[in-house]
């Protein structure tokens, strides 16, 4: 029964969205360049459920490059309005269209300048005929066995919202790269905008080519990447790279009594994988990937400058 229940739920709201996507015309075309021609910023308000997903709506502009505010109708009318400036566009969501704080607050936009469209289930309402221009939210039914709770005209609602944004977003070319700019924190952010740099210390663990295996030994433990640089003489050029599979397979290959006599250049990897410090942080972890190696040599120039390790790039969050 209950999964019954759901499928129904879901079939209504599903209906209700298709029949939205069917709805749209010029008016959502004219929304859209309305925006992106206002000198001011988009103001979002509802009361109730509305106000919710008028919130939700601000937020995902905010986050793709459409700077919007989200006004409560309540507070707005107790002095919170005084945000809204002339070169506004302000989008009303309401499913009747006759919430006393709206209709009490469309006049006081429209009279500090603001455009305004009402985003509203009943397309003949006051708040419908007192704005600047209607989106018609209606559906047929709510996801409601008592056709009351606010379910399929939410998400309708929330659709439309969606579809301004990613419209708008189009619009100004809004690309991965401007998408990290506003979310540096989360892991899209950082794999676009981190460097090696920000990661890796300027720091090289490293030996001479001619250093003894106790050397190595002792530089790789100190070192703490679980590698070493393998330098030439004046450590400006780098030679190759010992890894802790390096020692491993020396160990199994050699005598106990010959270990102590290899130099670091008889056991080194040649032509280690490196990464410019300057290169982005995913680049990196693609390299060690494909490569299937934990570590890159660091360069600045062509010249040795630190080291990366594959943990520093998980730890970071870069995946």
């Amino acid at each position: 029964m209950h999964t019954e229940i759901a499928r129904w739920v879901l079939q209504i709201e599903g209906e209700a969205i298709q029949r939205l996507a069917e709805r749209i015309d010029e008016r959502f075309s004219e929304v859209v360049e309305l925006i992106l021609r206002a000198p001011g910023k988009v103001i979002l308000s509802g009361v109730g459920k509305s106000a919710h997903i008028a919130a939700k709506i601000t937020a995902t502009l905010n986050s793709v490059g459409t700077p919007a505010v989200w006004l409560h109708a309540t507070e707005a009318v107790h002095g919170d309005v005084g945000i809204v400036q002339q070169g506004d566009v302000a989008l009303l969501f309401s499913k009747s269209g006759e919430t006393e704080e709206m209709r009490v607050l469309l006049p006081v936009l429209r009279e500090r300048g603001a455009f305004t469209i009402a985003c509203v289930g009943n397309p003949e309402s006051t708040l419908a005929r007192s704005a600047d221009l209607v989106i018609d939210l209606s559906v047929p039914r709510e996801a409601c066995p008592h056709n009351l709770t606010p379910t399929a005209s939410t998400t309708v609602a929330l659709a439309f919202g969606d579809a301004l944004a990613i419209a708008l977003m189009q619009a100004r070319r809004f690309g991965p790269d401007d998408f990290a700019a506003t979310h540096p924190a989360g892991s899209l952010g950082k794999r676009l905008l981190l460097r090696v740099k920000d990661i890796a210390e300027p720091t090289l663990p490293m030996v001479s080519e001619q250093a003894p295996f106790k050397e190595v030994l002792y530089a790789i433990t100190s070192g703490r990447k679980g590698a070493v640089a393998v330098l030439a003489p004046d450590s400006s050029i780098l030679r190759g790279i010992i890894t802790d599979g390096d020692i491993r397979r020396a160990v199994e290959k050699y005598e106990p009594s010959l270990l102590l006599s290899l130099r670091a250049s008889d056991i080194a990897t040649k032509n280690p994988k490196s990464i410019d410090l300057h290169q982005k942080a995913y680049e990196a972890l693609e390299l060690m990937r494909t490569y299937q190696v934990s570590q890159l040599i660091v360069l600045e120039g062509g010249r040795p400058w630190g080291m990366i390790h594959f943990h520093d790039l998980i730890r970071e969050g870069i995946q």
